[in-house]
């Protein structure tokens, strides 16, 4: 195959014309085509009075000496043979006992699904419940504010990620990308996500392919046990021995040789255990802040002009990054165009908030974490649960300032660049549930954050035009966007220095940041589990 890359099509393109457009690149008639497919899609809206598509596409011709043959002769500009990226090998197990998993998010699903593909006939442990139950769970604390520690929009199957936008975008080039995308298609993702520039399944689609992967996982021999939490380590000479589990039948003490330890970033008496059962671990940079919600249609008009409402479009995002003078940051993160906001709260009287969006992303609000980094310095000194302890003291600020319930508390956009409180919300709604209070969120963060979000707004208002819009709502707080420590592991093993077996993964451990990253390293430690020596 021939891949043609930055090629531009209008926005209502169709085969035909693309036939054409790679017909006129490669100098041939287009019925020497056999296949045109799109590779990679982008959207380039730098000029609003141009906004288009940018492609790269795969082209078959009838024979590959012919496409050989074309590019040698023709010498077409941005034109190459495609050389596909080898799947992911995995060797047959060699294990001697059969290998733990804890955590069923990204990670952990993708660690594994390969040891089950290897043969190793893996114990998957979950804390929460499976998707189906998880998701009648989180209508209800939607609806009515009662909160269950172990199955909510953080824990379950499927980890955080499950009730979010399921972006896949990723900064890592692990080779694994494109295996894990590709299986995600085959449980149910949509295929676009091989090809759109800013991939994303989201929530109404990430919950059946759930279901679909533990039914393969349960095909391939894995054991799938739910609603049990990990509760110790027994620790042998330097080696892991067993696992102390409290699940449904009461407390169980299992035997294991490896364990993937991928609990992901708000499993706090997790971190608790592991820090007292001197496992190293280091505290880490983190980030808070709140979610800001615009209408849709002004991000839409921001950001493609006249071309916004386009089909072919769909709702606008954005992604902003801004460096303030006294060394602070301010992003945007996880962006839920159409979404909504929704609690992300794991604890009774601790509020943290998320977005999240359905498919059709057509919702009137636009929403995105607006975050501040808070290094280990801005905690005080202490032990690695620093950062932990930090989150969880702004969190139950939040909860007291929202009026309890897991109310939150929100405030118009005007109100706080002018440091005042917000007494009635304007054109622009909260569509946060259990429903949003009017309140100060001076009251529920550091001043440092107070002050870099009402500096990074004024810049970012000067990139997309009313994004200091005077009715838009910000809803707090957003603590959880990653994990505030790292877990040790060894950089040649995988392995914690301090108990051989057991392999850090994930988010939670400080060694990814986000769906795909996550599950990349989940792949990548079971790998090293597999490959590894005397297990």
């Amino acid at each position: 195959m021939i891949l043609l890359t930055d090629l531009s099509a209008p926005l209502g393109y169709d085969e035909a014309l693309l036939r054409s457009l790679c017909a006129r690149r490669l100098r041939c008639a287009p019925e020497a085509l056999k296949r045109v497919h799109i590779h990679r899609r982008s959207v380039d809206a730098r000029d609003k009075r141009d906004v288009h598509f940018v492609l790269s596409l795969l082209i078959s011709l009838e024979e590959e000496e012919a496409e050989e043959k074309l590019l040698r002769e023709r010498r077409p500009p941005k034109a190459s043979l495609y050389a596909p990226k080898p799947e992911t090998v995995i060797p047959p197990s060699r294990l001697r006992a059969r290998p733990l998993v804890v955590g069923a998010g990204p990670a952990g699903l993708l660690a594994a699904l390969t040891l089950a593909r290897a043969g190793a006939r893996p114990i998957l442990i979950e804390r929460g419940r499976p998707v189906e139950e998880r998701s009648a769970d989180v209508q209800a604390f939607l609806r009515h504010g009662r909160l269950l520690p172990n199955s909510n929009t953080l824990f379950g199957e499927g980890g955080a990620g499950a009730f979010s936008d399921g972006k896949l975008t990723t900064g890592t080039k692990s080779p694994h990308i494109p295996g894990i995308l590709r299986d995600f298609v085959r449980f149910g993702a949509p295929e676009d996500i091989l090809t759109d520039a800013k991939p994303h399944i989201d929530t109404d689609r990430l919950l059946p392919m759930l279901s679909a992967m533990r039914q393969e996982l349960l095909r391939l021999g894995c054991e799938v046990r739910f609603s049990t939490v990990l509760t110790g380590l027994v620790v042998r000479e330097g080696c892991l021995a067993a696992v102390r589990l409290e699940g449904p039948d009461g407390l169980e003490e299992l035997a294991a040789e490896a364990l993937l330890l991928c609990i992901g970033h708000s499993a706090r008496d997790s971190f608790q255990m592991l820090c007292e059962a001197g496992l190293p671990m280091e505290p880490k940079p983190f980030s808070m802040g709140v979610r800001v919600e615009h209408p849709q249609s002004l991000i839409d008009r921001a950001q493609y002009g006249p071309a916004a409402g386009h089909p072919a479009l769909g709702a606008a995002d954005y992604k902003l990054f801004t460096h303030l003078k006294d060394g602070r940051s301010v992003y945007s993160f996880c962006m839920c165009p159409g979404g909504q906001v929704i609690p992300a709260s794991s604890e009774p009287g601790a509020l943290n908030v998320n977005g999240m969006s359905l498919r059709s992303r057509d919702g009137q609000n636009a929403n995105a974490a607006l975050l501040v980094n808070v290094e280990p310095a801005d905690v005080g000194p202490g032990d690695p649960l620093s950062g932990m302890r930090f989150q969880r003291f702004w969190e139950e600020r939040a909860f007291r300032v929202g009026g309890g319930d897991f109310r939150a508390p929100a405030m118009r956009m005007e109100d706080l660049l002018s440091g005042r409180e917000t007494k009635a919300f304007g054109e622009v709604a909260p569509s946060y549930l259990p429903g949003a209070t009017p309140a100060d969120l001076r009251a529920c963060l550091p001043d440092f954050a107070v002050s870099s979000l009402r500096e990074g707004i004024r810049i970012f208002a000067r990139q997309i035009r009313g994004f200091d819009l005077p009715d838009a709502v910000l809803t707090g707080i957003e603590t959880r966007s990653s994990s505030p420590l790292r877990i040790l592991r060894d950089g040649a093993t995988l392995q914690s220095p301090a108990c051989r077996g057991l392999f850090p993964v994930g988010e939670g451990a400080g060694y990814a940041g986000g769906i795909v990253s996550a599950a990349a390293d989940g792949v990548r430690c079971a790998l090293a589990l597999l490959e590894a020596e005397g297990f």
